[in-house]
């Protein structure tokens, strides 16, 4: 512990005056932090330097004293020892130390009871990965209430742990969870809707604190940006959304043709954190995307002399993209659409062979495309090419089940036998296996009356393109496996659509307007950056668990409230952690955050006013 000195300025006077406060301090992540105590005054009794000095010294002793039973063979001044005293009795009162030294009650066991268990690991996990974050510092820089930012960590922290509507948000936090303990909200006043107002309050600031988190993380973990990942995902609503200016049909990724859909474009960089979303209507090509965001992406990533390289999917590829990047100073890698099948190999350099994540073999070869400027290469991947000639070959079967379906509906009473409703079933056919009917000739057979008397097909065989995919890049001349290794970080926007979308439950969305909408998506977003912080953490030691796995290691480590009465009828109310599991106990002490929010909370309330006609001695004597 130690007296730290803060300037404040008063708001009549506008003057500074020095206020001290009893601090202490703790590592989280790499930075260290101080944490206040007890709130000291002015000190105007002590007007030395020494004297505030030699206060510090003396609480410390105190402490240690009450840990260990030694005492201090040197006293201070009496101004000083009354002072160290007084504030002492303060932090034992606030249970603020810890001590050591045993204290013996005599129990009556029939008194004791448990009550109030609650769930504190993974919201007090969550906690000072906020705090680490400084998002609360933030939110009172934008001038929010301190309440205010209570309930907006609380409704974060929620997601993260538990990720539900706000209804079930808030019997979860009255019901199960210690959370508002941790963050200081009261839990009498948490409804529903105080949790859907603080949603629509941090979407209010997206914007700013997107761009403060991004700098952040960079500060907290060395991050240089070198690479940004940009990709897409849409998610549905479950409603009619017929007023929205958003929710549009479109190509939905979970196939729900039947629902109106909303985009959500993300730019992350390869450690996983993000740069910049953006919401979009749902019916917006993936390709016109990239032109709405590009002017963000330098001022969401690292200062560099140089613009990030950025890695897209094929969905995003086409010339006019390439171009916009180009004139913006861009430099980008991306896998080419399916259509560019006119390149040759350059056979003057050998294949390099290189390691997918799951130590599948890759083959690399430096590829030609005529007329094109950019670097080009070409991957086969053996994995890749069995499991898509295994896929083409049970649509091959399917495809030519329809075909057998359409040839005996032909044949039998009452089946489809015009020559334009026949190929009306191909045609939809065609439409159901687009990917394979270009393999196959179909040929009909009509008489004078344009019945068809015949169906037949022929497979056509040509060259496989199982496993094989180009990549294209206006990066300078490198090594194959560089560019591939620049590349294979798409994968980490993968994994975090994939935390959005199950383990932060994103979608589907059952808001009814585009603001609460959009601020249900930016609270999710919230709840990855605390996710990502966590597990970056953990995975640069090893531990790479999903966060559903590591939400449910850490619940096992709960807080409750045991009351008992001693021999004096007073009323003994301890509220405590229970002791941490090997499991949860790796992962604070991994993380370095502290493993505990607090030792033990301790009450002694005295026996109850001793009813009339009772002494001491005749307690509960009752006359005839």
């Amino acid at each position: 512990m130690f007296i730290k000195v803060v300037f404040k300025k008063g708001k009549s006077t506008g003057e500074f005056s020095c206020q001290y406060r009893l601090c202490e301090s703790y590592r989280l992540g790499n930075s260290v932090k101080h944490e206040t105590l007890l709130h000291l005054g002015n000190l105007s009794s002590l007007p030395l330097p020494e004297q505030k000095k030699a206060l510090g010294i003396r609480i410390n002793e105190l402490a240690k004293q009450s840990r260990t039973g030694i005492k201090s063979l040197f006293v201070p001044e009496e101004s000083v020892e009354s002072l160290a005293q007084s504030f002492y009795a303060q932090l034992k009162e606030k249970q603020k130390v810890e001590t050591s030294v045993k204290h013996i009650e005599r129990i009556d066991m029939d008194s004791v009871h448990l009550e109030d268990f609650r769930e504190v690991g993974a919201e007090w996990l969550c906690h000072q990965a906020l705090t680490q974050l400084g998002i609360g510092d933030f939110l009172i820089r934008e001038g929010w209430e301190e309440q205010d930012v209570q309930l907006a960590l609380t409704h974060i922290i929620s997601r993260a742990v538990y990720p539900a509507s706000e209804l079930r948000t808030s019997h979860w936090i009255r019901d199960n969870s210690a959370v508002c303990e941790l963050t200081g909200y009261p839990i009498e006043k948490m409804t529903k809707d105080k949790l859907y107002d603080t949603s629509l309050d941090l979407y209010r600031v997206k914007d700013n604190l997107e761009k403060y988190l991004s700098k952040q993380t960079n500060t907290l973990f060395d991050l240089e940006d070198r690479v940004i990942i940009f990709d897409l995902t849409n998610t549905y609503f479950e409603g009619s959304m017929l007023d929205s200016d958003l929710a549009k049909f479109g190509r939905s990724k979970e196939k729900r043709n039947d629902a109106r859909l909303i985009v959500l474009a993300l730019v992350v960089n390869a450690e996983g954190f993000l740069k910049h979303s953006q919401i979009f209507e749902g019916n917006i090509a993936d390709c016109a995307t990239l032109p709405k965001i590009i002017d963000e992406l330098s001022a969401r990533t690292s200062a560099h002399k140089r613009n990030p390289t950025l890695v897209f999917d094929a969905g995003i590829a086409v010339e006019e993209n390439f171009d916009i990047l180009k004139q913006k100073g861009f430099k980008y890698i991306c896998v080419s659409r399916s259509g560019q099948q006119d390149y040759t190999v350059d056979a003057n350099r050998p294949a390099v062979e290189v390691k997918d994540n799951k130590g599948q073999s890759i083959l690399l070869r430096k590829a030609i495309v005529e007329g094109s400027t950019d670097n080009w290469l070409e991957v086969y991947s053996p994995a890749k090419a069995n499991k898509e000639t295994a896929m083409g070959s049970n649509a091959s079967k399917r495809f030519e089940q329809g075909l057998e379906e359409v040839k005996l509906g032909i044949s039998k009473k009452g089946g489809t036998k015009k020559q334009e409703k026949v190929w009306e079933r191909i045609g939809r056919l065609k439409e159901r296996y687009s990917s394979i009917h270009r393999k196959y000739k179909i040929t009909l057979e009509t008489n004078d009356k344009g019945v068809v008397t015949k169906v037949s097909w022929e497979k056509v065989e040509k060259q496989s393109k199982d496993g094989y995919y180009l990549l294209r890049t206006n990066l300078d001349e490198t090594d194959e496996a560089a560019q591939w290794e620049i590349y294979n970080t798409i994968r980490e926007i993968e994994a975090t659509f994939r935390v959005l979308k199950t383990d932060l439950d994103l979608r589907p969305i059952y808001h009814k307007t585009d603001e609460a909408s959009m601020a249900h998506l930016h609270l999710g977003l919230l709840a990855y950056w605390v996710v990502n912080t966590i597990r970056h953490q953990l995975k640069q030691k090893g531990i790479n668990s999903q966060w559903k796995e590591i939400v449910r290691v850490m619940n096992t480590q709960k807080i409750g409230t045991t009351k008992m009465e001693n021999e004096d009828e007073q009323k003994i109310i301890i509220r405590r952690c229970t002791e941490l599991t090997v499991a949860v106990k790796q992962i604070y002490e991994v993380l370095k955050y502290k493993q505990k929010p607090y030792c033990q909370k301790k009450f002694v309330v005295p026996p109850d006013k001793i009813k009339n006609h009772e002494t001491i001695d005749n307690k509960g004597f009752r006359s005839g």
